[in-house]
């Protein structure tokens, strides 16, 4: 599976995303990964995020999406991961900030963030959820060991 490795080069001035690939199609994932260098704070999509494979955005990093963000696999960011709508990924998510999203949060394994997860709907890990302040749903949190 090919990685695609965004760099500061692949972002404008307000950190878009600019480059060449296309990410938001959800009827034709990336076919692969994702992995963002470490040091460019947030790095913005205006749309979804769908990908076959993981997500990684390295030490200082960051994702937003204006919409969804879906994995295959993992998704995973050393600050924080925030979506307009839903986030969803195969394995687990991880942020080293908080994880917010104005609708639903589900992972296969486990969700895990050093600040606060916040979902508009419901959140949900195969897992468990953890989360180093707080844990908020507009509906219900489900976890398959513990919260």
């Amino acid at each position: 599976m090919k990685t695609l490795k965004i760099t500061k080069k692949d972002l404008d001035s307000n950190n878009k995303y600019i480059g060449k690939e296309v990410l938001h199609d959800w009827s034709n994932p990336f076919d692969g990964h994702i992995e963002i260098e470490s040091g460019l704070e947030y790095v913005k999509f205006d749309k979804s995020i769908f990908v076959t494979g993981s997500i990684v955005a390295l030490a200082g990093s960051g994702i937003k999406a204006g919409s969804g963000i879906e994995a295959g696999s993992g998704i995973k960011a050393g600050w924080g991961i925030k979506a307009g709508e839903g986030i969803e990924a195969g394995w687990g998510i991880e942020a080293g900030w908080g994880i917010e999203a104005g609708s639903g949060i589900e992972a296969g394994s486990g969700i895990e963030a050093g600040e606060g997860i916040k979902a508009g709907s419901g959140i949900k890990a195969g897992w468990g959820i953890k989360a180093g302040w707080g844990i908020e749903a507009g509906w219900g949190i489900e976890a398959g060991k513990g919260i």
